[in-house]
């Protein structure tokens, strides 16, 4: 093979691997037929998903006219991090005025912002931002104990796999969601509170211990879990936020 050909098959496959790994841009081919003016959120925001796998219920949003009703026709984009995958990453509104797309977030744990775009008639961007958590494997484990010993108190909504208890409780536990209560306890006392109960931090007494059920990294990875999954948003003391 001479020179002049194996530059030209070298560059055919650097263009071949680009074309291959590029990521679809944020415009789309499809033309809408109607616009609206109002993004609504109908199901799918604030779940918490394993990094790097589709989250367990799909995305769907509408888009509403001035008068609030539903809107067919119309553009919808999503877009978040590079790593966060849409499927599809636009469509157009069906007849309920809806767009259903599965999201794919990236594989770093944390929280994934995903914002939601469309236009109205005057080519207005209207926007609406939906917030979802990934949980890397010491926060999956988190969230597999949670499952099973905590949230049948801890959550007050019932599913078809567990019942609450909540309601039957005296003292109502704090949803593990609940940043403004949770923030608030270190790490010792939320680790003192799970492996001696309630009254080891002054609380009630409902809570029972799990010390000799659940051993330290089984405990690290319940508290890593409750901190990720606050709201608002947990921050470590002493660490300094800065707005990017």
């Amino acid at each position: 093979m001479t020179r002049r050909w194996r530059t030209l098959l070298a560059v055919s496959l650097i263009f071949l691997s680009a074309a291959c790994t590029r990521k679809p841009g944020t415009a789309s081919a499809l033309k809408p037929t109607a616009f609206g003016a109002a993004l609504v959120e109908s199901s799918g925001g604030k779940q918490t998903g394993a990094i790097g796998t589709l989250l367990p219920q799909p995305l769907v949003v509408q888009v509403n006219d001035e008068q609030g009703a539903a809107v067919t026709g119309a553009l919808v984009d999503f877009n978040g991090q590079a790593s966060v995958t849409f499927d599809p990453p636009s469509a157009l509104t069906d007849a309920s005025g809806q767009v259903t797309t599965n999201v794919a977030l990236g594989s770093v744990a944390g929280r994934y912002q995903l914002t939601v775009r469309t236009s109205t008639r005057a080519q207005k961007l209207v926007e609406l931002n939906i917030e979802e958590i990934a949980l890397g494997y010491q926060e999956q484990l988190g969230f597999q104990l949670d499952n099973k010993y905590c949230a049948s108190c801890h959550d007050p909504e019932s599913t078809p796999e567990r019942v609450s208890n909540y309601d039957n409780l005296e003292v109502k536990p704090h949803p593990f969601t609940e940043g403004g209560t949770f923030n608030q306890i270190s790490d010792d006392d939320l680790t003192a509170i799970i492996s001696h109960g309630g009254p080891a931090i002054n609380k009630s007494a409902l809570m029972p211990p799990y010390g000799y059920t659940l051993n330290k990294t089984e405990i690290e990875s319940l508290i890593s879990y409750i901190r990720l999954v606050s709201d608002p948003p947990y921050h470590a003391p002493g660490t300094v936020y800065t707005r990017k």
